[in-house]
């Protein structure tokens, strides 16, 4: 056995979140059944969990494959051919044994992007919408959040997690074409936080 790290993308809103659950339709159980039905029985471990809706673009995720799989290349193009339109495999490389996507994660980001032009159909499901913004004072008010903070209240409860104490390392707010972007970057963050 050998262990591959994968990097992907997918579109949130085909599935129930990304963690497999039963009878949903999620990201990873997609996967595992496609990696299953190439002979590839193994776990796969993601860097972390998205909520449904939620959309990747460098999702990681690790496992161990067969010996026989030797040409990566041939791998990536059978998954891509067998994984459904809303996910994409970027890459897939070999790594040391001891590689696991979640633990030996650096850390996360996420982005939130606003649109100040009225959405459509085509882009409702991607961005929020809001025709006034107030730079000045949301750059102020984000500082406030950067640093090790007990994040209970910005979360959801169900899977109560060991701790509730997380560490946002930056935060960015600045403006692309017609859109306010918040780059969220932290240690993991909370269920829905």
């Amino acid at each position: 056995m050998k262990t591959i790290k994968i990097t992907f993308a997918y579109d949130g809103f085909k599935f129930n979140g990304s963690a497999k659950q039963p009878k949903c339709l999620t990201v990873q159980g997609k996967f595992e059944e496609v990696l299953s039905s190439m002979g590839i029985k193994s776990n796969l471990v993601f860097s972390g969990r998205t909520d449904k809706n939620v959309h990747s673009t460098g999702q990681v995720a690790s496992l161990k494959i067969p010996s026989f799989w030797t040409d990566l290349t041939k791998l990536k193009d059978r998954l891509s051919r067998q994984l459904p339109n809303s996910i994409q495999i970027k890459h897939i490389v070999f790594v040391s044994d001891d590689f696991h996507a979640r633990f030996s994660a650096k850390k996360r980001v996420y982005r939130y992007i606003i649109s100040t032009k009225e959405l459509t159909p085509f882009n409702d499901s991607y961005f929020c919408y809001f025709n006034k913004i107030n730079e000045k004072k949301i750059k102020e008010a984000i500082k406030i959040l950067v640093g090790v903070y007990d994040f209970e209240y910005f979360s959801k409860k169900g899977s109560e997690p060991k701790s509730t104490i997380r560490e946002i390392y930056d935060i960015k707010f600045y403006k692309y074409k017609e859109f306010y972007i918040f780059k969220f970057i932290a240690n993991s963050y909370l269920r829905s936080q």
